[in-house]
């Protein structure tokens, strides 16, 4: 019994030696890669590992074994598992090797082009295959002997069918976002690809932000004793990323986001919204005020979509309105801001768009727009989260004016050609300077650069709607016209998150209505508060009125009691038409302040 016991406690002890040495992991030197992968990596500018790459590539680049490892989104997975692929696999070899699964292709394209980086010098790449791309550059990349493969489910298991794509060389599968995958529709085909993976010569790699039933449920039947890391699973939001939440109402949303943009120190980030046509209509109340904005969503083409990334990489574009079919395939460097228009009906969700910003260590914010509906969310999302998240005030007219004043001065004092304007000037723009003082010249011309701000004219000040109204943007209700199925299932079309699995690229996006993060409804949907106009039953029934009146006359000994009618149905319009008057808002001749009146570009 004594020697059992002393045999366990060398064992535990030589366990807690390499775990220990895993964790102490500062820099890949210790790692003993081929020059030629050191060589990218150097390239790549990467210096010390992240947490999971510290625990992750010292069991990877071992003995080959199942692996199963968790950690927040933007931590480094790609090369945690990149390397020692690249490491692992024989160039030589003109066949399938690897096989990465991706939940989204922006993902797909993502991952692809990080392990072309880091295989440069090998030899050794990567081909994307993702839905709406076209079949025959993909089935030539594959006939050519491609060593890595990086896809979709859908399209993997499309190419699986057609017999283009092979899996009898396959060495390590890949399962990237393993949660978002499942929680997407695509168990059946990652059952699929699972079951056509030669097991006696394969290994099995998974990597998630989240651990649901479900992936647990695949680890525990596909995974044969995987080797685990757990990475930061008591805080699943990077520690260096600012959660603030503002109230509003539903109405004043699009004016609450464009002060906070506008008090942004160089805002370059996401805003995003539970439905696409939410999307569409938010992107087009921005460009409208000449900010530089786009979207995103599932019903682009690929085309369209490569374009709006490559122009948002470039910074032509700051501003970028998606659907969560953004939040787990951007990897975009430098995001400062990740702005919730709307709350996501679940935790994963918001876990994954917040992981956009505050990236590798940098920092970064999580803004909110909440409704007194939703309040309650936020405790929610602070408990499960394990973070905090404070209340924001939202900036007034006032505070943006001072920021642009401020930020203007220097480049004011910097001006060195003001000479040649002075010499310009004629008679009638001195006699013009002469009466004014200096600080009315320099209001004047702070007000021609910024008339959105100082603009003297005073405007209405708008109401507020009420947390539950229907309304989405102020004095816009045709956008309302235009998409009366905002609030219902009417955008579950194919592509991107959808049912329709035509480009095999996901789901459709979730109606706008938040919900609890145990998944009942968190509150009632909202009823559109339009006007309509109901027929009465005898049109139905009969015909339209004027068709009736024209086939079936009023009879001689009814005429009188037809003009009483007529009369009755006069006076209620004229009383109905005077009540909406008297109901209507009081005008009593109070100015608001020029400070409070809606923002415009």
């Amino acid at each position: 019994m004594g020697y059992y016991f002393i045999q366990q406690l060398t064992k535990n002890y030589a366990k807690m030696r390499f775990l220990r040495k895993e964790k102490t992991l500062q820099n890949f030197n210790e790692l003993n890669l081929s020059p030629l992968v050191m060589r990218a990596i150097s390239d790549l500018g990467y210096e010390k590992p992240s947490p999971i790459q510290a625990e992750t590539l010292p069991i990877l680049l071992g003995e080959p074994t199942d692996f199963l490892g968790l950690a927040a989104t933007g931590t480094g997975k790609t090369a945690a598992f990149g390397i020692p692929l690249l490491e692992r696999l024989d160039p030589s070899i003109k066949a399938v090797q690897a096989l990465i699964l991706c939940p989204t292709r922006e993902l797909a394209l993502q991952v692809a082009g990080q392990i072309n980086l880091l295989g440069k010098y090998k030899g050794i790449r990567a081909l994307p295959v993702y839905g709406g791309a076209d079949y025959a550059t993909q089935i030539r990349g594959l006939r050519d002997g491609v060593t890595i493969v990086v896809g979709t489910p859908g399209r993997v298991v499309d190419h699986m069918e057609r017999k283009t794509l092979k899996l009898e060389h396959l060495q390590t599968l890949v399962l990237d976002e393993a949660d978002e995958m499942i929680s997407m529709g695509f168990k059946d085909d990652l059952e699929t690809i699972l079951g056509s993976t030669p097991r006696e010569s394969s290994n099995i790699w998974l990597f998630s932000a989240t651990m649901s039933r479900e992936v647990r449920k695949v680890a525990d039947e596909y995974l044969v004793a995987p080797r685990q890391v757990q990475v930061n699973r008591t805080e699943m939001l990077s520690g260096t990323v600012e959660q603030i939440y503002y109230m509003t109402s539903e109405s004043n949303k699009p004016e609450v986001l464009c002060k906070l943009v506008e008090a942004a120190e160089d805002f370059y980030g996401l805003v995003f919204c539970q439905t696409k046509s939410l999307v569409a209509d938010l992107t087009r109340y921005l460009t409208e005020r000449r900010y530089r904005a786009d979207c995103l969503h599932g019903d682009m083409d690929q085309n369209a979509r490569e374009r709006t990334m490559q122009s948002f990489r470039d910074r032509k574009v700051n501003l970028l309105v998606c659907t969560d079919v953004a939040s787990r395939g951007l990897d975009v460097k430098d995001v400062t801001h990740v702005i919730n228009y709307s709350l996501p009906r679940e935790l994963d969700s918001y876990v994954h768009r917040i992981g956009r910003t505050a990236r590798s260590g940098k920092t970064g914010f999580a803004m909110n727009l909440v409704t007194a509906s939703h309040r309650g969310l936020i405790g929610r999302i602070e408990k499960a989260t394990k973070s905090r998240m404070r209340e924001g005030r939202i900036p007034t007219r006032k505070d943006i004016g001072t920021k642009k004043i401020t930020q203007t001065l220097s480049r004011f004092q910097e001006q060195k050609s003001f000479v040649r304007a002075v010499e310009l000037m004629d008679k009638p723009w001195k006699d013009a300077i002469a009466e004014m003082n200096r600080d009315e010249i320099a209001g004047r011309l702070l007000s021609m650069m910024f008339p959105e701000i100082f603009n003297a004219e005073r405007e209405p000040q708008t109401e507020a709607a009420e947390p539950n109204s229907n309304s989405a943007y102020p004095k816009r209700n045709e956008y309302r016209n235009e998409n009366k199925g905002r609030y219902g299932r009417s955008d579950r079309s194919s592509g991107g998150y959808g049912g329709g699995r035509s480009d095999r690229g996901g789901r459709s996006d979730r109606n706008e209505r938040p919900a609890r993060f145990d998944g009942r409804s968190n509150s009632a949907p909202q009823i559109s508060t339009e006007k309509r106009t109901v027929k009465p039953r005898e049109d139905y029934r009969d015909g339209p009125a004027e068709r009736k009146k024209e086939f079936s006359p009023v009879k001689p000994h009814d005429s009188k009691a037809h003009e009483k009618t007529t009369e009755k149905k006069s006076d209620k319009k004229q009383w109905m038409h005077s009540a909406k008057k008297k109901d209507g808002p009081k005008k009593d001749g109070k100015r608001t302040s020029d400070w409070n009146r809606p923002l415009t570009r």
